[in-house]
């Protein structure tokens, strides 16, 4: 049941591979050559399955820009060629690790021989991310047991027999796991997978009426790693399979590592006496992060972007740029590398960094500010009392010039800083109507592109508005 690439499987799918210099030419043709240079031409085949395509980026910040935009635009070209492709799947290759196609495919050889899979199965869900490392794994006092418990295991398996790792999305469980597997994987075998992807595994074993292949396939693996179990829950028949798949492991002296959301006792519809097999190793916590391990996930991830850069960021993100997302954005490291990855993209958008207004404009719904806390009437007031006019003013229905600048100011700002639309607008703009909105607007935006003095304005009035910076009241 365990399948294992040989050198004639692969010589096979080369030979059949498809021709990705006619994708990259359709990709530039359909998206443009600004978009193809800057983003899809870092995009290498890799390899061919039976019904999707691994593709390789340099980084996981081009990955998640290019899935996020372009990668419906993607799939049709390639469906052009090959109709039975319903997916992509990217992996993370550092551009100096790439030589020739046929060396990057024997290296993925190497890399999953002591890793299983089920025939046909999405091959991606037991493949381990070398990205995802110990040694780049940033600690301090709020993660610090979950990773001395993990590098415990994976220097001598069933010392802790489960290891249950939880916390909240985003705080480093995957990586934990994935860093397990990826030191066990040279001398032992590991199976890397989901409890979605369990499930569906087992739902597809029931219908093929094929349970003792399943059966056989999870219960002769060395090491068995299980991300988010909590979506076991309710799933009785799969639970009652994993229930005897787990002793089944202990009893043959492999290791099971686990992570989930919550601890084991706070699990919902799961079996109790899995609860209480998860509860008999040893459970750890991964806790919000500190002030101290944001501070250094920042400074890093800077510093790894600025070296995978050089020529692009000659100027650095700056040190306050860095203290305030450090100080501000506390919910999970993967929201705090989020907030890099934005600030680099606004670099690359206006070939400039951003400074803190701008910054915090770029993060708005990272930094928790409530959008309902932004009315039209907080803006029609701090408006006007930026520009000494009165409300009533604002809202009459005079002409005179230093009057219209700070109305149309105030339905620009409300256009961009609220959810309402444009009649909606006009009825607290004394009911203007939709068309004197738009008109507005483009006003101030053309301005903006000619008036530094308009662009330094409105700049300030976000700040204040959003942010009810008092220091920079006017």
């Amino acid at each position: 049941m365990n399948n294992t690439y040989t050198k004639k499987n692969l010589n096979k799918i080369d030979s059949e591979k498809l021709d990705w210099t006619l994708i990259q030419q359709e990709m530039r043709n359909k998206l443009g050559s600004d978009i193809y240079d800057s983003w899809l031409k870092k995009i290498d085949f890799v390899e061919e399955f039976n019904n999707y395509l691994l593709l390789s980026v340099p980084t996981r910040f081009i990955r998640d820009w290019i899935t996020s935009r372009y990668l419906d635009q993607i799939l049709q070209s390639i469906r052009n060629y090959r109709k039975q492709i319903i997916r992509i799947e990217f992996k993370i290759i550092e551009q100096n690790s790439k030589n020739t196609q046929n060396e990057i495919h024997v290296k993925n050889l190497d890399n999953i021989e002591n890793i299983s899979f089920i025939k046909d199965s999405h091959l991606q869900y037991s493949r381990i991310d070398p990205n995802k490392r110990f040694d780049n794994f940033i600690t301090s006092s709020s993660n610090k047991l979950a990773f001395e418990a993990s590098l415990k295991v994976s220097e001598n398996i069933s010392y802790y027999n489960p290891l249950y790792i939880y916390g909240g999305v985003g705080m480093g469980k995957t990586h934990l796991l994935n860093s397990i597997g990826f030191e066990l994987k040279k001398n032992k075998k590991v199976m890397f997978i989901s409890a979605e992807r369990f499930m569906y595994q087992f739902v597809k074993s029931i219908k093929a009426n094929d349970m003792v292949k399943f059966k056989e396939y999870f219960r002769n693996t060395d090491i068995l790693l299980i991300d988010d179990i909590q979506f076991m829950n309710g799933k009785e028949a799969m639970q009652e399979e994993f229930f005897h798949t787990f002793n089944a492991l202990l009893d043959k002296g492999s290791q099971i590592i686990l992570s989930a959301d919550r601890a084991p006792n706070k699990l919902t519809r799961i079996q109790e006496r899995i609860k209480s097999r998860f509860s008999g190793g040893l459970v750890v916590d991964i806790q919000k992060p500190d002030y101290e391990l944001r501070k250094k996930i920042v400074e890093m991830k800077t510093e790894e972007l600025k070296n995978l850069y050089p020529d692009q960021l000659k100027t650095p993100i700056t040190k306050e740029i860095q203290n305030f997302i450090s100080t501000e954005i506390n919910t999970s490291v993967r929201e705090l590398v989020g907030a890099i990855n934005r600030i680099v993209s606004f670099f690359r958008v206006y070939n400039k960094m951003p400074n803190l207004t701008e910054t915090k404009i770029v993060l708005k719904d990272l930094l928790n500010l409530a959008e309902n806390k932004v009315t039209i009437d907080l803006i029609q007031t701090i408006v006007c009392k930026y520009y000494k006019i009165s409300k009533n003013e604002m809202l009459s229905s005079r002409r005179s010039r230093y009057l219209v600048r700070p109305r149309q100011v105030a339905i620009y700002l409300t256009k961009i800083l609220t959810s309402k639309s444009l009649p909606e607008i006009g009825r607290e703009f004394s009911n203007r109507d939709h068309t004197t909105i738009i008109h507005s607007v483009k006003t101030i935006e053309k301005l903006k592109d000619n008036d530094n003095e308009m662009v330094d304005n409105i700049n300030k009035l976000k700040n204040q508005i959003l942010y009810n910076n008092k220091d920079n009241e006017i």
